[in-house]
């Protein structure tokens, strides 16, 4: 077996090929018992800094029809691996009344992702998308690929335009 193989091409991958933007693929062992971002980053011998998780969340939001009730929508948070998400932030990011992490069990089936590969591209749907404003202090950061044990790494500014998503302070101080 040839030590030189190339990391089998994702859906994330393939998505970015189509559109035309210029990536990486990088492999890094995973450890069940330890799906951080930094044991990522630190396989992949990479500032935790520029190694970025994606979080899902749920909004809720003034409700438009009815002032009794308000809509519940999902979100999504790309932040530096070591830093925790401000909900409070992330809410203001969003538009929303407030804002939670979903539960684990609910990551798959609304995204088709799980923990450890969940990536702002090629979800079951798009979601509004918000990164944390670091992100644009690199000129390439990391976000999983789409599994477990596979980075994407690209240049912030053609991922932050690929998903449409917006830059905010997001983490907590």
């Amino acid at each position: 077996m040839a030590k030189d193989k190339q990391p089998q091409k994702t859906n994330v991958a393939r998505l970015l090929d189509r559109a035309g933007i210029k990536y990486g693929l990088i492999p890094y062992e995973v450890d069940e018992n330890d799906l951080a971002a930094t044991h990522v980053a630190q396989q992949l011998g990479e500032d935790i800094k520029c190694v970025f998780k994606t979080l899902v969340l749920k909004g809720e939001y003034p409700g438009r029809n009815s002032a009794a009730s308000n809509a519940v929508g999902h979100f999504v948070c790309v932040v530096p691996g070591d830093a925790e998400v401000d909900l409070k932030k992330a809410a203001k990011a969003a538009g929303a009344k407030k804002a939670e992490l979903i539960p684990m069990k609910e990551l798959l089936p609304l995204t088709g992702y799980i923990r450890g590969g969940c990536c702002p591209i090629g979800m079951k749907k798009p979601f509004p998308t918000y990164f944390h404003s670091t992100a644009l202090d690199f000129d390439r950061i990391y976000v999983s690929a789409g599994v477990r044990g596979l980075q994407l790494c690209i240049e912030p500014h053609a991922l932050i335009g690929y998903v449409g998503a917006e830059v905010a302070d997001l983490i907590c101080d």
